[in-house]
């Protein structure tokens, strides 16, 4: 990272009104710090997703300037990041990334991304490296499920990455600007079609080992995304092979039609 480099953080909020603004105020105290300290550069875009609470009121009562609001009725953490990315190339940026609303990746962690980007396009959180610190550990159940999604999307994909979901991922202006128009995703394959796109036009993306904290009030369905996790990896991988016509025909059926045949 050079002295001087503008760092855009994209924060997708769908109903966080009882995490973000630690999140906000944690990240905004930490950046402000390395902003008077090091000539590090910043900005915080939030954006708002199909929020149905008191999220955008959160946000707003934050006066810094390094704050930029986004509000959108669309949903999805992909929809979400990929505005946020459009809002970040529309100024002066070297860096662009994003990081979950729940505070789950403190900010020193998503620091730590930056001071490892230097020689490669982009870098990304691994909860998988034994180096990493994660609390509380996860329980095994959990892990296990993990595991299982992160060997079928490799096998699938051929990544070398062990940990494609972790939400904090960092990523040079050049990088964004050639993989952005072709992103399609915007659920729960949005991590895996970013990263097979990088693979694609040739980008060199590393893994590193983060810190991670496991926080309450997740708006996951944990006895329904799996399934969901899975399907929308696999036809991904359809997309991206010569057997995209299926995955076609599969986008006209009928929503209860796939959620009934797919995931019950």
């Amino acid at each position: 990272m050079k002295k001087g480099n503008k760092i855009a953080i994209v924060i997708p909020a769908h109903n966080e009104e009882k995490r973000i603004r630690k999140t906000l105020q944690d990240y905004f105290d930490y950046f402000s710090y390395l902003k008077n300290h090091y000539a590090l550069d910043f900005e915080i875009i939030v954006v708002l997703n199909a929020c149905t609470d008191n999220t955008k009121e959160v946000v707003e009562k934050f006066h810094n300037e390094e704050l930029i609001i986004l509000d959108f009725e669309q949903g999805g953490k992909g929809f979400a990041v990929t505005e946020g990315f459009k809002d970040a190339l529309s100024r002066d940026t070297d860096l662009i990334g994003f990081v979950d609303a729940d505070g789950a990746t403190p900010p020193n962690a998503f620091y730590g991304l930056i001071r490892h980007i230097h020689g490669s396009d982009g870098v990304i959180a691994d909860r998988w490296d034994a180096r990493s610190k994660i609390f509380p550990p996860r329980p095994f159940f959990f892990s296990l499920r993990s595991v299982i999604f992160n060997l079928v999307v490799r096998s699938l994909f051929f990544f070398q990455h062990h940990d494609t979901q972790c939400g904090a991922k960092l990523f040079t202006k050049k990088f964004v600007e050639k993989v952005l128009p072709r992103l399609g995703s915007s659920e729960w394959s949005f991590d895996v079609d970013l990263l097979y796109y990088a693979g694609y036009f040739g980008f060199k993306v590393r893994s590193i080992p983060t810190e991670w904290h496991n926080t309450e009030g997740s708006k996951i369905n944990f006895s329904k995304t799996p399934g969901r996790m899975l399907f929308s990896v696999i036809r991904l991988r359809l997309v991206h092979s010569p057997f995209s016509f299926i995955a076609r025909f599969h986008g006209k059926l009928p929503e209860k039609m796939k959620a009934s045949y797919w995931f019950s």
